[in-house]
């Protein structure tokens, strides 16, 4: 059978792999969609079938459909490593995915985001100010800032660890600002909103006095690029790209970035080239004096 060996690459995965729970959930998605292409009386179509149901019957983008396939790719050659042979592994190639330059967050539309976040609650507006501060300020993923503890934070020695795909733990160091800004939030702010949950380790606390969720953060996120009058909603993952362009254009070099964000190959940080490549060219057409007109 095509999925004998499901259980033992989940195992794999997350055991000996390390992969992070978020990555295991959108492995078992996507054989799911196999599964069910299999299971839909369909599958004579073979893998070009299974193609179309992912484009036409469940309208999943290019870049969602090469995620799959490259599940899938992933699976099959673990089944091969265990003996199965597997012929679909031949078959699949992932659809060509047009790498787009990554859209940063600007110094602008975070201090309008930072303004939109207040409320009447001065004590909910601090906790909505720190979590903009530690998205920007860390350039760190939704699950990084969500799975901030207490004892992450060192304030003597002004940085935070942050832990990332894999488990991988990283060290960041933090502006004096930041570190000012994070004890008061602690002594002053996080002590109000816990009520009477004394055992949250978060640093962050939602309205329930508990640990935000993911979906937290993209709600707040929302409400407040609608108060601020963005046509869209500013994704976490902005806040991220914000960062290292914000980092890269002041000087910083990319190897630091790379550290920063916890990126496994400089491949990845140097997209943040292109960005800045942009903004620079776009300088010079406004400013060089050979640029300007007779």
């Amino acid at each position: 059978m095509v999925f004998d060996y499901w259980v033992d690459f989940f195992d794999e995965l997350e055991n000996v792999r390390g992969r992070s729970k978020n990555t295991v959930q959108a492995y078992r998605r996507d054989l799911e969609l196999y599964k069910e292409y299999l299971d839909s009386g369909k599958s004579s179509g073979g893998i070009p079938g299974f193609y179309e149901f992912l484009k036409k019957q469940k309208k999943l983008s290019v870049r969602s459909q090469a995620r799959c396939i490259s599940s899938l790719r992933t699976y099959f050659k673990f089944c091969e490593a265990n003996g199965r042979k597997s012929p679909e592994l031949r078959e699949l190639r992932p659809p060509k995915v047009k790498v787009g330059l990554p859209k940063p967050i600007s110094e602008e539309e975070f201090h309008k985001l930072y303004k939109a976040c207040e409320m009447e609650s001065k004590i909910k507006t601090a906790r909505n100010q720190m979590a903009l501060l530690l998205l920007y300020g860390l350039g760190c993923r939704v699950s990084e800032l969500i799975d901030l503890d207490l004892s992450d934070f060192n304030e003597s020695e002004s940085y935070i660890k942050l832990t990332g795909k894999g488990n991988k733990e990283r060290l960041v160091p933090l502006s004096a600002n930041l570190v000012t800004e994070i004890r008061d939030y602690l002594k002053l702010v996080r002590p109000e909103l816990l009520k009477k949950n004394t055992g949250e380790s978060a640093i962050l606390i939602n309205d329930r006095s508990k640990r935000p969720s993911r979906v937290d953060i993209w709600r707040w996120l929302s409400a407040w690029s609608a108060k601020a009058g963005f046509d869209e909603a500013i994704s976490p993952h902005q806040f991220r790209h914000g960062c290292a362009t914000a980092l890269l254009e002041s000087g910083a070099d990319l190897r630091s970035i790379q550290m920063l964000l916890g990126h496994s190959s400089l491949q990845t940080t140097q997209v943040y080239t292109n960005v800045s490549r942009g903004k620079l060219a776009k300088e010079i057409e406004e400013s060089h004096p050979l640029s300007a007109e007779d």
